[in-house]
């Protein structure tokens, strides 16, 4: 996209968070639910779409250009966000890189109109950080897979129509994880149920729930990539720039958040004078403005060079784990400036303080996100970084 167009489109996306999803916030937080009519919206404006290639119907965006719209959508409730996060990252990708053809023509001009909304099925009730020990099962069937098992935490499950299950397809563990194989399993799929809409801390509107597999049956050509063994390196395909985004979303949030905490303290009288008139407060404005924009600055040198085509998993691991940390560093200092004020649920920054704390647990949690960069670092050696 050339750059006056990526402008006009950040533009109008920018107007459309400010005006339309702003103001639905804090219904979306009562309700716990994400107007249709808006969800259509976002479709109608080709959100769902951002990374799937122009000749699938969207609008085939790189990294570096996919964050800057994820900046702006993310001003919002991150409840707005989850819906079509899902479709931008694994929902899609997968299937662009590793799908086959009959597959990408079936599902990706139905995922960019956002028609169809994704969600992707890895974590289990006793499986989570460690992925390749999931027991979530796939039984060869004549030219069928049946599929048994339940996942828990899934993204969009109450309203996906198309959802990636990871499932084994051998009982012992093989190396490389050739063992994980992801399938794509039509909501509609008979055995496929979603249980009951999980009660969360934070990001009210952005529905979870467990997803049931009994007897679940589908074809071989279900396969993503049509070959078994491959559903780790799928999920490794698409880690980097999953885990960019949900930076964008991390900065995005963090805006907003240190705008409402000098709104307040500009505005906030104590002693006669405004509060951002306090050394003490400006130190805590000052600590969380370093912090966005060191994140800023990590995250468009991390997404230019996954756009040009670099291996980046050191870096996006590193940019994920600071971001993610960041922006809970922010929301809670923004809680300290509002006072007691802040500590009410009828603040914003509360809903926010709340919000921003999953950041720090999908997508790889801090902890394993250390172990990620520990190791990679302790691969490369110290000529790493003195090259």
């Amino acid at each position: 996209m050339d750059h006056e167009t990526l402008i006009s489109l950040k533009q109008t996306v920018r107007r459309f968070v400010r005006e339309r999803l702003v103001p639905l916030e804090e219904q979306v937080a009562e309700n716990d639910e994400v107007p249709t009519g808006i969800i259509e919206e976002m479709a109608q404006m080709g959100l769902f779409g951002l990374t799937v290639p122009e000749e699938y119907g969207g609008m085939g965006l790189r990294s570096d250009e996919e964050v800057e719209l994820v900046l702006e959508i993310a001003w919002a409730s991150l409840a707005f966000r989850s819906w079509i996060g899902i479709n931008l990252g694994v929902g899609s990708q997968g299937i662009v890189q590793l799908g086959t053809d009959a597959q990408k023509a079936e599902w990706l001009p139905r995922i960019a109109s956002g028609e169809m909304i994704t969600a992707f099925a890895l974590t289990e009730p006793e499986s989570g950080s460690d992925s390749a020990a999931l027991k979530t099962t796939a039984r060869r069937d004549g030219d069928d897979y049946v599929l048994n098992g339940t996942k828990r935490f899934i993204s969009n499950a109450p309203r996906a129509g198309l959802i990636t299950v990871m499932a084994r397809t051998s009982a012992e563990k093989l190396p490389g994880n050739r063992h994980v194989t992801a399938f794509l399993v039509p909501r509609d799929a008979p055995g496929l149920s979603i249980g009951r809409r999980d009660r969360k801390m934070g990001q009210s509107g952005a529905w979870t729930a467990d997803v049931i597999l009994d007897d679940v049956r589908v074809p071989a050509s279900a396969i993503v990539g049509g070959e078994e063994g491959r559903g780790f390196e799928l999920a490794m395909r698409v880690l980097d720039r999953g885990r960019v985004n949900v930076a964008s979303s991390c900065v995005g949030q963090g805006r907003r958040i240190l705008h409402e905490a000098l709104a307040f303290a500009t505005n906030r009288q104590q002693f006669g004078q405004p509060i951002a008139d306090f050394q003490l407060v400006q130190a805590l404005l000052a600590d969380s403005y370093a912090d966005l924009f060191a994140t800023e600055c990590m995250l468009r040198e991390t997404a230019r060079r996954v756009a040009t085509g670099e291996r980046v998993s050191l870096e996006a691991s590193a940019l994920k784990m600071f971001a993610s940390e960041a922006v809970g560093r922010i929301a809670d200092r923004a809680v300290q400036i509002h006072g007691g004020a802040g500590y009410m649920r009828d603040s914003v920054v509360e809903r926010l303080y709340r919000d921003v704390r999953v950041l720090r647990i999908y997508e790889g949690t801090t902890q394993i996100q250390q172990i990620i960069i520990g190791k990679e670092l302790a691969r490369r050696g110290a000529g790493f970084l003195a090259a």
